[in-house]
């Protein structure tokens, strides 16, 4: 049996639209985009069609997309610099303790450097809420940080009331949306957002390119210094290839494609789940059926070791993961886990993430089913 991956939370696979794209790129348009001659100005010309086209895609205008390496480049450039630049008018920043360590890590050297961060607590779903934000503000308050989907639970947070209750109080807003947008269609400005992050690789894009959303009317954020590309706002010649694959990895994202997905990741959790309800086993959902993303499903399994079952599923041929990838193949603890369950933190120990995209069909879940099922029942006895 061919091996299934149920991992795309962690990285996605590239479309064939992706690579041919890319391979034209690589094979045909070599010249720098900055570089004034005819060679310079075909890339150049590409690159402001990827620029056009992922602006659209969100609702903004192409001078307010910058390329980069990715969502933990875009993280690390909003907070570290635009916290930098705000200093005059306030220390204090604002997040939540279940975010991706591109945003904890950076806040943290934020603090090392005299910043004030308030970590919120999220609810036994893994969400904050609006109200936790309106009475964490201060007068020193000056930017806000919260994921837009977790992703390790994929709980959604409230990110268009966020924005709301940001902009009513103009302090900056900046979201991680590197696992939402995949599935969710976003509108940077019903959202108020005033800076996203994205990366290509969650989206059967290339890895090391993302972008982040910029709006032009707040202050541009600069961590990488050099030269003048992406009109002085990121230094180094620009990844063309990958910029343009990004941009098919998009163009292909429609608003029905998202549907259609969603519809189509639906009919794998309630085959998963349903076939865990017939066997009797023991299970309990992290996160919240009804307000997350739709391809991931984070269950905990209560005395069954995760390390042992992401092993055996491994080794029958099908990947899932214990939790973020981004912990370089670390297997302690998810602190995500930890703090949805903080009066059981066994759970953290117990639960992995299930996560669909594309080339997954019916048949892999239905035998992966079957085959989680068996591998819980064989765990028990012992």
């Amino acid at each position: 049996m061919q091996a299934v991956y149920l991992d795309h939370a962690a990285t996605t696979p590239m479309a064939p639209e992706v690579i041919e794209e890319m391979t034209r790129i690589m094979s045909s348009t070599f010249g720098n985009p900055s570089s004034v001659h005819q060679f310079g100005r075909q890339a150049e010309f590409e690159l402001d069609l990827a620029r056009e086209t992922i602006a659209e895609s969100i609702g903004a205008l192409p001078r307010e997309i910058v390329f980069n390496g990715g969502g933990s480049e875009g993280d690390n450039t909003v907070l570290l610099d635009v916290s930098k630049q705000m200093k005059h008018q306030g220390n204090h920043i604002i997040t939540t303790n279940v975010e991706h360590s591109a945003v904890i890590k950076p806040l943290k050297t934020l603090m090392e450097q005299g910043f004030d961060v308030t970590f919120l607590p999220v609810d036994k779903t893994g969400k904050v809420t609006v109200e936790q934000i309106k009475e964490a503000l201060t007068p020193e308050t000056i930017l806000v940080s919260i994921m837009y989907g977790n992703n390790e639970i994929g709980t959604l947070n409230p990110i268009k009331e966020i924005g709301q209750l940001l902009h009513s109080e103009n302090i900056l807003f900046h979201t991680d949306a590197v696992q939402a947008f995949g599935s969710e269609v976003i509108d940077v400005n019903d959202l108020f957002v005033d800076y996203l992050t994205i990366s290509a690789h969650k989206i059967n894009g290339p890895k090391g390119v993302g972008f982040t959303y910029i709006r032009s009317t707040k202050p541009t954020p600069v961590l990488i210094q050099g030269g003048d590309q992406e009109e002085k706002r990121r230094a180094g010649t620009e990844n063309l290839a990958g910029i343009v694959g990004l941009k098919t990895a998009v163009s292909l994202l429609t608003p029905e494609k998202k549907e259609t997905n969603k519809e189509k990741y639906f009919i794998f959790e309630k085959t998963i789940l349903e076939m865990l309800d017939e066997a009797g086993i023991e299970y309990v959902i992290n996160g919240d059926l009804s307000n997350k993303l739709p391809h991931i499903l984070n269950i905990w399994f209560k005395n069954v070791p995760n390390h042992v079952l992401l092993s055996r599923l491994d080794l029958a041929g099908f990947a899932i993961s214990i939790g973020s990838a981004c912990s370089a193949g670390d297997v302690k603890p998810s602190r995500v886990i930890e703090a949805i369950h903080p009066d059981e933190l066994v759970a953290a120990k117990e639960s992995v993430r299930i996560s669909f995209g594309q080339g997954v069909t019916e048949d892999n879940i239905g035998d992966f089913s079957q085959r989680l099922v068996a591998t819980i029942q064989s765990i028990l006895k012992k």
